[in-house]
Formats: structure tokens, C-alpha cells, sequence
């Protein structure tokens, strides 16, 4: 399906929308049906449980740790509230997502007594690869000591968030030398950024390696994601790390750089999930193309059935203010008009005034996004294209037409019972405009369906009886009023118990 196929979508719903569609309420049943998933990273501004507890109810789906700060122990103190919030809110499985700090560039410090230089335009610059000379406004250090070999004349370099700009002049075994192209003030230890350039750095270096083995797999965390992934070997690489004990993660790699984009189908095949990571990858392409990188990458996760996350900025302005811009809003909502699962917020929640609005901001946004599709027409659109590509497996042909049974007979809901989560993610795929009750025994599922947009999961204790099981979700259903006694409600299982892999059976459920 590709970017025109997904928009039109989008305007066959929009020229049917009405004054009333703009000024009606929504009610507290439509804000718990909200598809698209939200990611808040966790920092100071909300790692409180009382705060924790309110994000919960404003909607949080999935936690995230940045380790590209703190260390383990503050990771950990923070893991510790984020379950004690969840003791709070026992129906709620909230995933448990380590960010890596990855591969990264940065200035080196400056003379003694010097906290920051100004620089001017058109001035040289010398950097150096010995990372112990101090600085000054002439000559600069940095991290990576093959940067002679990774420049050439003419290549830019971006440093602290683009904030200055120099243009590489002259290349030498252990420097390079630079013209600034714009008035700048830097302090020290700023990131760099090389466009166009291929970074030879490892995407896991010792620090990373630690923090998956140290503190991810003994925390029980459910995702990793990758940071500057630039190809499949890069993921295949992190699985060899986690071994055994780290199987059960979900990888999601960061697409952030050129090398990420030119090499994101081989990086799709690999990887659980791809986030959309739009800072640097905006310092790495033109900011103009940045919005056409995010409507590829979706499209793309969309036609796999990969879960896509779209992150960096999307309410910014709410670090500081209780109400986002008009643009940050627009922003969010084509990000879910274009078919992400997730959004995410980064300093917003982990270093802002109003965590708490943000989250509630977000989940308002995607709710309305999400009015505006055209489910069946989606549906159609990636079963054609789909099915260009050959034939389906036998639980995806039984997914793909309990969506379209579900469509048929008007289904409250979509009930999958699903030991790996397979099942509910193969549902999602197609787009359905009813909820997906997926019902596991496995924490880990439950936790991972957490970032599947449309997905809701129910724990069970045990995938004996299937049709016990069946009554029980239905009951919740009707409790949660998804669902009420008339409807009819599509199920999805195997025909075998306890076994994962082999869902074969679909059947329509009337509701007593």
C-alpha cells in the first residue's frame, strides 16, 4: 500500500465530515477505545507514582528509559515506581521500553576556566581526534578518532543539535579543518553529526552491552530500542548479545541516518518493529524531507505488520506551556492518519511542566485522527497489495478474514486468543475497525501487545478450555461495555490448546 493509496483513505472519510464531527464530545467508552499506542519517557517531571498513576489513566501504554542518561540505579529507582503505579492499576500492562544511547559523536572540553566559546563566520576551525587536548574558539577535540578518514573536502558537520555548521576544508591523518558557517556559542561536550557519512562506530559498545545484560534482562524489560541502526547486522548482532536470556525481546531499531534509510528493507525484515527516530534524522537529511522519510518508514511497517513508532518533538512546546501549538497537533494526527501504532513523547513527559496534560493532549489527538479513516478501505488497500506478493500463511489468510467477517456482520469486537501475541498483531495488520481483545497466559505477550495499535490486552491465567476462555473475554466485553447482549463478536483461536503458531479457526459469536 503505498503513501497516495493510505491518503486517499483518509479523504474519502474527510469529505464526509460534518459540523458536528468538529464540535461534538467524545465519551469516557469512545476515549478507552483510543487505537493508536503512546510511549512517555520517564525523568524527573513524572517519575512520582502519584504522576505515574494519573499518566496511566491519561493514557500511557509503554515506559521508556533513556540510557543516554543516568545510570543503572537511578534507571532502577525509576522501575521501581513505574511498578509500584502499576500495582495502582492492576488492568493495566504497561510495556517496558530501554532506549540505547548507541553510537555517538561528541566535542571534547575546553581550557581551564573556559565554559564556552563564541564562534564566527567564516572563521577557521580546527577539530582533532586526541580527545584529551582542550579547546578553544580555534581548535576543538572530538570523539571519534576516525573522522579524517570518514570527511572529505566539502562535507558538513552539524554540532550541538545543528546549533553550528562547518564545512570541512582540508583532511589530515589526525585532524580536520573547517570553515564555520555561521555565528555560534557552544559549551563543551556537544553532539556531532556527520550528514551523508557513514559512521564506522558499533551500534553496541560496552556500554550498551551492559546495560542489556546488567539491568534489561534482570529488570524483565520487554523492548530494546536500537539506537542509529544503519543495517540487518546490526540487529542480528543485539540478538547474539541477549543470547537465551534476552530472546523475548522486542527490537526495534532507530532509523536516524542515511545509512538506516538506504538499507531500511533489509532492517525491516530483521527487526520486532522500527521507530521513526526524527532528531537526528533530521540533522542527517534535509528537515523538508524528514516528513516523506516518516510516510515511507509507515508505509512500509504497514504492508509487514510491523508495529512503527513516530517520535521526537511531537508536542515540544508542552516542555514548558500547558497547551501544545496548533502545528504540534496537526503533527500527531497525520502521524496517525498515515498509520503509526505509537507516538511518543520524549522531554515532554520526562523533564516537563505538564506530563500529565501531555499525555491527555495525545490521547485526545489520536482519538479524532483515528475518526477520520476509512477502515474498510484500508482493509482493502493492504489485502490487494498483500496479496501481490504471493500467498498467505494460514494464520494470516484466518486474521485477514475475521477482519473482513467482523466488517460483515458489524462485530463489536475482535476476540484473538493468542499465546505469542502472533495472532493479534496479524489482526492489527488489516487495519479493523473494531477493538482486538487479545487474550494471553504470557506476561511477556501481554506486555509486548502494548505497542499494537487497536490491540487491548487480557491476562489469563491458563489456555486450557477454550471456550471458557472465550466466555471470559466476552464477559469482559460486555463489561467494559465494548460490547453488549445482540452483538455478535468475531473469535480467532487454534484448534489446538497450547499450542503457539497454529491458529486456523475463525467463528462468530452472538452475545446472550
Amino acid at each position: 500500500m503505498n503513501t497516495s493509496v493510505q491518503n486517499s483513505q483518509f479523504m474519502n472519510k474527510a469529505q464526509r465530515i460534518a459540523l458536528d464531527d468538529i464540535f461534538r464530545s467524545r465519551s469516557e467508552l469512545e476515549r478507552s477505545l483510543r487505537r493508536t499506542k503512546i510511549i512517555c519517557t520517564m525523568g524527573p517531571a513524572c517519575w512520582d507514582v502519584e504522576t505515574l498513576v494519573k499518566m496511566i489513566d491519561a493514557g500511557m501504554d509503554v515506559c521508556r528509559l533513556n540510557f543516554s542518561h543516568g545510570d543503572h540505579e537511578t534507571h532502577g529507582e525509576c522501575l521501581k515506581r513505574v511498578r509500584e503505579a502499576m500495582k495502582q492499576r492492576p488492568e493495566k500492562k504497561l510495556g517496558l521500553l530501554l532506549d540505547t544511547k548507541g553510537p555517538e559523536i561528541r566535542t571534547g572540553m575546553f581550557k581551564e576556566g573556559v565554559k564556552a566559546i563564541e564562534l564566527k563566520k567564516g572563521q577557521q576551525l580546527k577539530i582533532v581526534t586526541d580527545y584529551n587536548f582542550l579547546g578553544d574558539e580555534n581548535c576543538i577535540a572530538c570523539t571519534y578518532p576516525k573522522l579524517p578518514q570518514t570527511v572529505k573536502p566539502g562535507s558538513q558537520i552539524l554540532i550541538a543539535d545543528g546549533s553550528l555548521s562547518v564545512k570541512v576544508m582540508d583532511v589530515q591523518d589526525d585532524h580536520v579543518i573547517t570553515e564555520v558557517m555561521n555565528n555560534a556559542k557552544i559549551g563543551e561536550r556537544k553532539n556531532m553529526n556527520l550528514p551523508g557519512a557513514k559512521v564506522d562506530l558499533p551500534v553496541c559498545g560496552e556500554r550498551e552491552i551492559n546495560d542489556f545484560l546488567a539491568f534489561g534482562i534482570p529488570n524483565r524489560m520487554h523492548f530494546i530500542a536500537a539506537s542509529f541502526v544503519q543495517c540487518a547486522q546490526d540487529i542480528r548482532d543485539i540478538r547474539k548479545i541477549l543470547g537465551d536470556a534476552g530472546r523475548h525481546f522486542k527490537i526495534l531499531p532507530k532509523i536516524e541516518n542515511q545509512e538506516g534509510l538506504i538499507h531500511f528493507d533489509e532492517i525491516l525484515a530483521e527487526a520486532d518493529g522500527v521507530m521513526i527516530a526524527r532528531g537526528d534524522m533530521g540533522m542527517e537529511i534535509p528537515l523538508e524531507k524528514v516528513f516523506l522519510a516518516q510516510k515511507m518508514i509507515i508505509s512500509k511497517c504497514n504492508l509487514v505488520g510491523k508495529p512503527v513508532i513516530v517520535a521526537t518533538q511531537m508536542l515540544e512546546s508542552m516542555i514548558n506551556a500547558p497547551r501544545p501549538t496548533r502545528a504540534e497537533v496537526s503533527d500527531v494526527a497525520n502521524a496517525v492518519l498515515d498509520g503509526c501504532d505509537c507516538v511518543m513523547l520524549s522531554g515532554e513527559s520526562a523533564n516537563g511542566a505538564f506530563p500529565v496534560n501531555a499525555v491527555q493532549m495525545l490521547s485526545r489527538t489520536c482519538l479524532e485522527a483515528e475518526s477520520c479513516l476509512d477502515y474498510p478501505s484500508l482493509y482493502k488497500a493492504i489485502h490487494s497489495s498483500v496479496t501481490l506478493t504471493g500467498s498467505l500463511s494460514v494464520p494470516e489468510a484466518v486474521c485477514c478474514s475475521a477482519v473482513e467477517s467482523a466488517e460483515d456482520v458489524n462485530a463489536s469486537c475482535i476476540i484473538a486468543l493468542t499465546e505469542t501475541g502472533l495472532t493479534a498483531r496479524l489482526l492489527a495488520k488489516y487495519k479493523p475497525p473494531q477493538i482486538i481483545l487479545a487474550v494471553s497466559a504470557s506476561d511477556i505477550s501481554i506486555a509486548q501487545l502494548s505497542f499494537v495499535r487497536g490491540v487491548i490486552p487480557i491476562k489469563v491465567d491458563s489456555f486450557q478450555g477454550t471456550d471458557s476462555i472465550i466466555r471470559k473475554a466476552v464477559a469482559h466485553a460486555k463489561d467494559r461495555k465494548y460490547a453488549k447482549p445482540g452483538d455478535s463478536v468475531v473469535c480467532v483461536h487454534g484448534i489446538l490448546e497450547d499450542v503457539s503458531g497454529h491458529t486456523n479457526l475463525m467463528k462468530i459469536v452472538n452475545i446472550q
